[in-house]
């Protein structure tokens, strides 16, 4: 018998500490991850392009938003007009940069998802997740972020 019990559940999520809302912009679908200081991943997922400003609102009415760490590369002057321009309240906004980070996030991907069955004997390189992995990227980015923040230091 299966389990529904998804492999990799979110977390509780607990409203002591701020959050990062990690957001790689697209033309025809958005990544989103929040992340805590901690690093701990409470939330990822890949929307349509048309629903990433809902879905933003909806975030930050679940979590306490402190930053938007977004890409800085194909349609990030765009979203970040129509962020400032479309978000009820305003968000501090910071680019990050994110070449290499979809392959990056390819193999981030199969570390949180190992593969199972026949695709465990394919070579890592001839492996593509069965689903889009924005949602990752989006992790990578904050993941970014916070180091570029300790680096300073």
């Amino acid at each position: 018998m299966r389990s529904s019990t998804p492999l990799n559940p979110e977390p509780e999520f607990s409203p002591t500490q701020p959050v990062i809302l990690g957001f790689d912009p697209g033309r025809d679908k958005c990544g989103l991850a929040v992340m805590g200081l901690d690093r701990q991943v409470y939330y990822h997922k890949v929307v349509p392009a048309s629903d990433a400003l809902a879905t933003i609102q909806a975030l930050r009415q679940k979590f306490p938003i402190s930053l938007l760490v977004m890409g800085n590369q194909t349609t990030a002057k765009r979203w970040k007009q129509q962020l400032k321009s479309d978000l009820l309240e305003p968000l501090h906004i910071v680019l990050v940069d994110e070449r290499y980070s979809s392959l990056e996030a390819r193999d981030r991907y199969w570390q949180m998802y190992p593969p199972r069955g026949l695709f465990r004997l394919l070579p890592r390189s001839l492996r593509n997740p069965p689903r889009p992995w924005d949602d990752i990227v989006a992790i990578l980015l904050i993941e970014r972020y916070l180091e570029r923040l300790v680096a300073k230091v």
